[in-house]
């Protein structure tokens, strides 16, 4: 039971990675609260981690929102008695090109990945201060340091996760609140089959995908929730700022699919 004790927001919890990350935290004693804009999926997954003797509540959450942030923080208080740990892990997608990206869409993006990621940690920072400390784990991805074509937003969205998760390890650290970043590359999610869906060949370019990855496959949610699991524990006491790549190897491949060219 390595979270024994514990409390941990994970906002975009309700499925993918987010659910994985949830369950895997809870089954180390962790007490789990759901925050997602998805209401009737969150409610399913949270009343199915009580199934497994998991502590779990769903809240409604807009992280673009700063008072459903603060109502988010507020409820961990008042359920749990305070905050020692939160995943940034709700996310948006466009697959675009800048010059085919409207503005809409940019701010759309922007606002869940990078503005929901600073309002979620600005209120947990305070709330994790007073129990003395405690860690935030960005969900970023590869496309933070390389990309492929059309991901305009969502490459500069995640790009900002990185450079804040650097910058806030700096003011955190003297509160005792460490702050990593977990950069993952292909991962099996319902966001990856929206994604290929934009694709002239869904098929065909999960198959090329499968056939780019080092390992022979890709990601799964468990794969990211270790991760996470990892720098929320005790045994990365001494990690911080630290964006940790989780692609199976795929980063150091020069050629990528043709698909997505």
């Amino acid at each position: 039971m390595r979270l024994k004790g514990k409390v941990t927001i994970i906002t975009g919890g309700s499925q993918g990675i987010g659910e994985a990350t949830a369950k895997k935290l809870g089954e180390h004693g962790s007490k789990i609260i759901i925050a997602d804009i998805n209401e009737e999926v969150g409610l399913k997954t949270a009343n199915a981690l009580q199934g497994q003797d998991i502590d779990a509540i769903f809240v409604k959450t807009d992280v673009s929102n700063e008072q459903d942030v603060k109502d988010l923080i507020q409820t961990a208080e008042a359920h749990f008695g305070g905050l020692d740990a939160l995943v940034n892990n709700a996310a948006a997608t466009l697959r675009k090109s800048a010059k085919d990206t409207s503005l809409e869409e940019w701010q759309k993006v922007l606002n869940v990945n990078l503005t929901g990621t600073f309002l979620c940690s600005k209120y947990a920072i305070s709330a994790m201060e007073k129990r003395g400390g405690g860690a935030i784990v960005n969900m970023a991805s590869w496309h933070a340091y390389r990309t492929i074509t059309r991901f305009a937003a969502y490459a500069a969205s995640k790009g900002g996760m990185t450079a804040l998760t650097r910058q806030m390890a700096l003011d955190c650290g003297p509160l005792n609140i460490r702050v990593n970043a977990v950069c993952p590359s292909t991962v099996d999610t319902p966001m990856l089959y929206e994604s290929f869906k934009s694709l002239p060949d869904p098929e065909e370019a999960f198959s090329q995908s499968l056939a780019y990855q080092p390992l022979g496959r890709i990601a799964t949610g468990e794969d990211i929730a270790n991760a996470c699991l990892f720098l929320i524990s005790d045994e990365s006491s001494y990690i911080s700022g630290h964006s940790l790549m989780l692609d199976g190897g795929t980063f150091n491949k020069v050629a990528r699919p043709l698909m997505f060219d």
